[in-house]
C-alpha cells in the first residue's frame, strides 16, 4: 500500500487502526538508532507514540528520509499500528514510508537541562515537551468540566467587560488606560456585572480573564489569569458552600476520568485527588486563629490576613479542600454581607486547596440592603456616580444572592501538582514577563 492509500489519522485515534496501514502528520520529537533500526518519537498535537523502522523492512529512500530527520522536523509518516504493552500509550507504528515536510536545525530546547527563564524565553517551543502537552491538555479539561457544570445546572454563561469604569475591590491593583477621554481600567473581576446579570437571569456565571497590577513573584500570582465567577439570585451563603464544593469535586474527578495518561506524564500523585470529594470540612477564621497560634504561629493576631505560610499550616490538617468561613469585615470586600448575629465578620469563606496550593475560590453572600449598601460606599469611599448603576440593584427588587470566583491557573496547579502556575497557562504574564 502506497501512501496515498493508507488511512489518514491522528495518534489520539491509532487505537481504531491496529493491524492497518495509517498516514500521520506530525513532529520528531528525539531519535535514536542501533544502526539497523530507528526509533523515532514522533507527536502531532494530540499525543504521543513510538515509529520504529527496520533497515531490512523499509525502502532505501524511506530509510534515508528517516536518517535524515532531526529534531522537531515536520514529516508525514506512514506505517502499521501494533498494540505494544510496553508504550506509554498502548501502540507503536511500524514505519513503512516517510516524507520530510521541514527539516530543522539548531533547535534550542534540547533533552539537557535547562533553566526556568531560558525555557520561559523559548515558551512557544516549550509547549511542545510532553509535560507542557499534558498541562495544557489537562486544563482543556478543566474548562470544559466547568462549562458542564453550569450548563447542566440552569446558569446562563454571561460575558463580562474587559474594560470597566469601576473597580470590585478597590483600584490599587488595577491597569489604568484612558478609555478616549475617561479614566478605564482592565476588568480584575466580573462579579459586579454578574450580580446584575443574576437579576435577570437567576444563575449566571462569568468565564474571562482578569488582570490584578501586583508586584509578587510567587509562585501563586499571575498578573494575567482566568476566572469563573457565577452569581446566583436567592441563594445564601450555605448554599453557596455546597454549590462550591460540588463545582470543584466535578471538575477534580473529571480530569481523573479523563486524564489518566496526562497525570501519570506528570507524575501526579492522584490518590489526594480521589478524596476531593463534597463535602469539605469547614473552619471558621476564629477557629484558625487559634489553630495557628497553637501550631507554630504564636504572634499571628485576630484581624490580620492569612499569608501563604498560614493557609498552608490550616490545609496540612485536612485530606481535602477546607473552608475557611467568616473573616473579619475589615479584610473583606465592601459588598460582603455581615453575619447578622455578628457584624464584626461576614459570610463569606476562602476555599484552600491541599498540598500548599493556597486559595482557589473566594465567595460570600453578597449586601442585599440598600441603605447598608449605601453606609458601605461611605466607608470605602467610593463614588456613588461612578457606582450608580450597581446600586440600582439594591434599590430595584433586591433579593439575598451569592457567587464566588476560583482561579483557574491555581486550580490547574493543584490538580496537575506543579510547583508554579507559570506552566498551568500557555503563556504566562508574569511580573518582569511580558515575551513571548
Amino acid at each position: 500500500m502506497n501512501q496515498a492509500e493508507a488511512n489518514q489519522t491522528t495518534i489520539r485515534d491509532v487505537a481504531a487502526h491496529v493491524g492497518q496501514t495509517v498516514r500521520i502528520g506530525c513532529w520528531l520529537t528525539r531519535k535514536r538508532s542501533s544502526g539497523k533500526i530507528q526509533f523515532l518519537q514522533l507527536r502531532d498535537g494530540t499525543g504521543f507514540i513510538q515509529g520504529v523502522a527496520a533497515k531490512n523492512e523499509v525502502d532505501e529512500a524511506t530509510w534515508a528520509a528517516a536518517d535524515r530527520l532531526t529534531q522537531e522536523s515536520s514529516l508525514w509518516v506512514t506505517g502499521v499500528v501494533r498494540e505494544e504493552p510496553r508504550s506509554p500509550s498502548g501502540y507503536e507504528l511500524s514505519v513503512t514510508g516517510v516524507e520530510i515536510i521541514h527539516l530543522t536545525s539548531d533547535y534550542p530546547i534540547t533533552p539537557k537541562e535547562h533553566g526556568i527563564d531560558f525555557l520561559m524565553d523559548h515558551r512557544h517551543l516549550w509547549l511542545r515537551s510532553p509535560k507542557q502537552h499534558a498541562v495544557m491538555t489537562t486544563r482543556a479539561t478543566i474548562v470544559r468540566a466547568i462549562q458542564e457544570f453550569f450548563d447542566t445546572r440552569g446558569f446562563t454563561q454571561v460575558d463580562a467587560p474587559i474594560l470597566t469604569p469601576t473597580s470590585a475591590e478597590g483600584t490599587t491593583n488595577l491597569f489604568h488606560t484612558k478609555y478616549f477621554d475617561e479614566d478605564a481600567f482592565l476588568t480584575q473581576s466580573g462579579q459586579l456585572y454578574m450580580e446584575a446579570a443574576a437579576m435577570a437571569l437567576g444563575k449566571v456565571y462569568s468565564f474571562g480573564p482578569t488582570f490584578r497590577a501586583e508586584k509578587s513573584k510567587t509562585r501563586r500570582h499571575l498578573i494575567e489569569f482566568w476566572m469563573i465567577e457565577p452569581e446566583m439570585a436567592f441563594v445564601d451563603h450555605e448554599e453557596n458552600l455546597r454549590v462550591q464544593e460540588q463545582f470543584v469535586s466535578h471538575v477534580v474527578q473529571t480530569v481523573l476520568a479523563k486524564n489518566a495518561k496526562e497525570l501519570a506524564t506528570l507524575e501526579r500523585d492522584t490518590s489526594k485527588l480521589e478524596k476531593a470529594l463534597a463535602p469539605f470540612p469547614r473552619i471558621t477564621y476564629d477557629d484558625a486563629v487559634k489553630f495557628l497560634n497553637a501550631n507554630g504561629f504564636p504572634e499571628f493576631v485576630w484581624g490580620e490576613d492569612f499569608g501563604a505560610p498560614h493557609e498552608t499550616a490550616i490545609a496540612e490538617s485536612y485530606e481535602k479542600p477546607v473552608f475557611i468561613t467568616h473573616y473579619p469585615t475589615s479584610l473583606k470586600a465592601f459588598y460582603m454581607k455581615p453575619d447578622p448575629d455578628r457584624p464584626d465578620v461576614v459570610l463569606c469563606a476562602d476555599l484552600i486547596a491541599p498540598e500548599g496550593y493556597g486559595e482557589i475560590i473566594g465567595g460570600s453572600q453578597r449586601i442585599d440592603d440598600p441603605a447598608l449598601m449605601e453606609q458601605r460606599f461611605d466607608e470605602h469611599h467610593l463614588s456613588k456616580e461612578t457606582y450608580s448603576w450597581y446600586l440600582d440593584l439594591r434599590k430595584y427588587g433586591s433579593v439575598p444572592h451569592s457567587g464566588f470566583g476560583l482561579g483557574l491557573e491555581r486550580t490547574v496547579a493543584w490538580i496537575c501538582g506543579l510547583d508554579h502556575v507559570r506552566e498551568t497557562i500557555p503563556f504566562p504574564r508574569l511580573l518582569y514577563r511580558l515575551y513571548p
